[in-house]
């Protein structure tokens, strides 16, 4: 019983918060990908290199046959813009604040299990602030959104350093939340530290390179907003997940929660209860 509460419950929350998101991405993101996009076409490639001499014709024996098939590849598809985008984009940010509202319920659940004395939506708006922390926040301050068309490092290296910064800025949330100690201050610094003082992963050339004087000045007054842009699709993502996850975890969760942690006999259940 409670399992179909919990999922019906984020399903529902997903819903309105993907429909958030989404429009807040189609007003401050999408025209901006889409100016930057206009100047790709204006980014000098570097050659490729040049084969020896002595293979060239071995390698036009060998691989000959395969340039007759090169023009029939297909494209990758992708949708066309219009709606049909606007639906595919909307279907993810579903899935993802779906996901997302399953973490917070489960970090809700786990506070109100060590017996939080908070009512349902402020602790959803403190999990949502925390979600914001470590899922963005955070590791932005290293590797902040990039427009298209700008070289960065390896997308492994970054990937990896991108979890790195999250997982430690989620360390540092549950020493907060979770340790009693007047250590766990200094414990939250060192975590947040740490990816820091390994370093972000950066190319030592210009981003922008490729591009000429006038290409590079828009695209760079382009990143700045679409820094600020991604900053507040972000913001209205956790924040409708905080407010309507709250809700709807008081309304259908915790409920049947607390049935089920006194039925364990869990301590500060009845505690819990009164927070309600």
């Amino acid at each position: 019983m409670i399992f179909q509460r919990l999922i019906w419950a984020a399903l529902a929350t997903a819903v309105v918060v993907g429909s958030v998101q989404t429009g807040v991405q189609h007003l401050q993101a999408a025209p901006l990908i889409l100016a930057a996009e206009v100047f790709e076409s204006q980014k000098a490639e570097a050659p490729e290199p040049v084969a020896p001499a002595t293979h060239v014709h071995a390698e036009a024996a060998a691989h000959g046959h395969d340039h007759a098939h090169d023009h029939a590849v297909a494209p990758e598809w992708e949708p066309e813009n219009g709606l049909e985008r606007i639906g595919w984009t909307w279907m993810a940010n579903t899935l993802h604040a779906f996901s997302m509202a399953l973490l917070v319920f489960a970090v809700m659940g786990v506070c109100l299990w060590r017996g939080a004395s908070l009512r349902a939506l402020p602790l959803a708006l403190w999990t949502a602030a925390a979600g914001w922390l470590v899922f963005h926040f955070w590791p932005s301050l290293g590797l902040h959104a990039e427009i298209p068309g700008m070289d960065a490092a390896r997308l492994g290296s970054r990937q990896g350093w991108w979890l790195l910064a999250a997982v430690s800025a989620a360390l540092a949330c549950a020493s907060i939340a979770g340790l009693r100690s007047p250590l766990r201050w200094a414990a939250a610094v060192a975590w947040l530290a740490l990816p820091y003082v390994v370093g972000a992963p950066h190319i030592s050339t210009d981003p922008l390179a490729g591009f000429g004087p006038e290409a590079q000045t828009a695209l760079r007054q382009l990143g700045t907003q679409f820094i600020w842009a991604t900053t507040w699709i972000s913001l209205s993502f956790w924040a409708s997940m905080g407010l309507l996850g709250g809700l709807a975890f008081q309304r259908w969760v915790q409920p049947g929660l607390l049935v089920v942690l006194k039925g364990v006999g869990v301590a500060d259940a009845g505690a819990v209860g009164s927070a309600r």
